[in-house]
């Protein structure tokens, strides 16, 4: 049986962090399930899920953390999955405008209002290619609850778009 852990991988972004984290999982019979990892102001940054067996997980987390004293920072989290609901749609959010301090929060708020998690996020700030200023864009992936009012929340997300200035296109 296996154990899936939570890895959050932090560093002075070099050569070789993924060799280092992958070699220990590896060592521990574990395979790496999946990942997001980016270099961001000169640091890297990373979130793995990672499967091991079951008795070797205290060993591999142990050695994980002992990366430290090469200048990486694993944090592990012992994963006990629970089965995504039936009960759920998956939705996708695209927005796109000037960018502004309070846009995530400002959507995140409307979400979480009506109980929608957010499963991924992707959000990227660039030069807007006329007329100067910085864009925001965003790709969201979103579980929303079947007893959900989607009424609603399409009217409260055409509001925020009005409210932002910015543009939304919320679709199954």
């Amino acid at each position: 049986m296996n154990t899936s852990i939570v890895l959050t991988v932090l560093a002075d972004d070099q050569p070789g962090i993924i060799q280092r984290v992958s070699h220990v999982v590896t060592e521990f019979g574990g395979s790496w399930t999946q990942s997001s990892m980016s270099s961001l102001a000169g640091q890297f940054a990373g979130i793995l899920l990672v499967s091991v067996p079951s008795d070797k997980t205290d060993a591999c987390v142990k050695k994980l953390q002992a990366l430290k004293s090469s200048g990486l920072h694993v944090i592990a989290h012992v994963s006990s999955e629970t089965p995504a609901s039936a009960d759920t749609n998956e939705y996708a959010l695209e927005l796109v405008g000037n960018d502004r301090p309070g846009i995530v929060h400002d959507i995140t708020c409307l979400l979480t209002r009506h109980n929608v998690n957010v499963l991924n996020l992707e959000t990227l700030v660039e030069a807007a290619s006329m007329g100067g200023g910085e864009l925001f864009r965003a790709h969201a992936k979103l579980v929303v609850p079947a007893s959900a009012d989607i009424d609603a929340l399409e009217a409260g997300i055409e509001e925020l778009a009005n409210d932002l200035m910015v543009d939304i296109t919320f679709e199954k």
